[in-house]
Parts: C-alpha cells; structure tokens; sequence
C-alpha cells in the first residue's frame, strides 16, 4: 500500500547546525502518527521540508506516493503551520472564502456550522477582522479551514497550542471520529496526553534523530515504563 507521508534518510542543515540526520518515517492511509520532541529537535524542520517550505540536504520524501517536491504532491493534504497567522484586515469569513478558494470544490461550506460546534467558535467571529480575534480564536480559524477542507490528509503542527480546555477537548473528540471516515493525521504536539489519546504510534525526534518511531505500547516497554511521559524522558534522556 503507498504511504500517506513516506520520509527516507532525510537531512537538513543551516550552517554548521545538522538539524536533521538520517530521518526515516511512514505514515500509512488512516494512521494517526504523533511527532514529539524537545524544542529545537527538528519537528518544525521536518514539517516544512514535507510541504517544501525547507529544502533537504538530504534523503527523499513522497507525498501519497508522489515525490514533495511536485504541486501535485500537496493536492490531497491540509496544512495547519505552528505559528498561523491570518490577513489581519481580512474577516474570518473572508479568509475562509480564500481557502475555499485554494481548495476548490470539495471544501465543505455545509459543515461550518458543525465545525464551529467543534472549535467552540461563535459564528459571529467570522465578522470580525482576524487583527481583532485573540492567539485561541485565530487558531481556531486556522483549525476550521483544514477541517471543512475535505482533504483527508491533515498534517497539523502545533494544533492544539492556545486552545481552551473545551476546545482541545472537542476537536480531540471530532478527530477520533473522523478516523472512521479514513482520514489521516500526522502531527507535531509537545502535549504528550494530546498524542496518546489521538494517535496509532509516536515519532521521537531527538537532537535531530528519529529516536523512536512506533506503536504507544512498545513505546512503554522499549523503555520498561508504565506511562508514555516516563518512556519520553528516558528516551531522551
């Protein structure tokens, strides 16, 4: 079966710095995979030589089997960045049209009630320009572009960051029920409970390494620990 993400050997400096060394991972169709690690392990880096953001030194990636560097490799996925940020003279409402836009037919103007249920975002946000909206409410204008966008590949970095109790609560919700519909997510989250309640297996980078990539499970006992949190800190200890 072609991988949703499929990453071999992949590389990265700026300068001197090897951000990334030799980073192999596969994220397989309806598979939920985690991407965890220390600030400055590489996640950012990585996510961004995915969506060709960030060009690699090294290794080969492809996009549902099509190599990342093609346009055509995007077309099936959604982007959340770490640090989303909207036009600021632009409304909510304007800046979903947009993407409505960039995304085409299938984005699905139909859910936005649902979706706005599942941010916990008040409809009337949607008027406001986004200068005006706070860090939770413009992340989860972000948020609800990738879910009405009808992709079925999410690749979301930092997705929860700002959100509310409530809010986090609910799209975790929305989340594991889209799984039953084949979506497939691959995440970064430095929220090791967000990763264990979501996903199929964790990806750990390290000192730009992958140091441990596979099931939560396994991941316990390659670390002989009882909870995710003590296998984390022995693994990057």
């Amino acid at each position: 079966m072609t991988a949703a993400i499929e990453v071999e050997n992949l590389s990265k400096r700026f300068g001197r710095a090897e951000v990334l060394r030799d980073v192999s991972l596969r994220v397989e169709p309806g598979e939920y995979l985690g991407l965890v690690g220390v600030n400055g392990a590489g996640k950012t880096t990585l996510i961004k030589s995915l969506l060709d953001f960030s060009r690699p030194d090294g290794g080969t990636i492809r996009i549902c089997g099509v190599t990342y560097t093609h346009a055509a490799a995007r077309a099936p996925l959604a982007f959340l960045p770490e640090r989303f940020v909207a036009p600021g003279f632009a409304t909510g409402r304007d800046f979903l049209a947009y993407m409505a836009r960039l995304y085409g037919p299938g984005f699905m103007w139909a859910g936005l009630d649902e979706v706005l249920a599942v941010l916990d975002l008040d409809a009337g946000a949607l008027a406001r320009p986004v200068r005006t909206l706070s860090k939770g409410m413009a992340q989860k204008l972000g948020l609800l572009a990738c879910l009405l966008s009808g992709r079925r590949l999410l690749v979301l970095d930092e997705p929860f960051s700002g959100l509310d109790p409530k809010a986090r609560a609910l799209l975790k919700r929305h989340l594991l029920n889209a799984r039953k519909d084949g979506t497939t997510v691959f995440f970064s989250s430095h929220a090791l409970a967000d990763v264990e309640a979501l996903c199929d297996r964790i990806a750990v980078l390290h000192a730009g390494r992958l140091a441990f990539c596979g099931p939560l499970a396994a991941f316990r006992r390659h670390f002989d620990a009882t909870t995710v949190e003590d296998a984390y800190l022995r693994c990057v200890s």
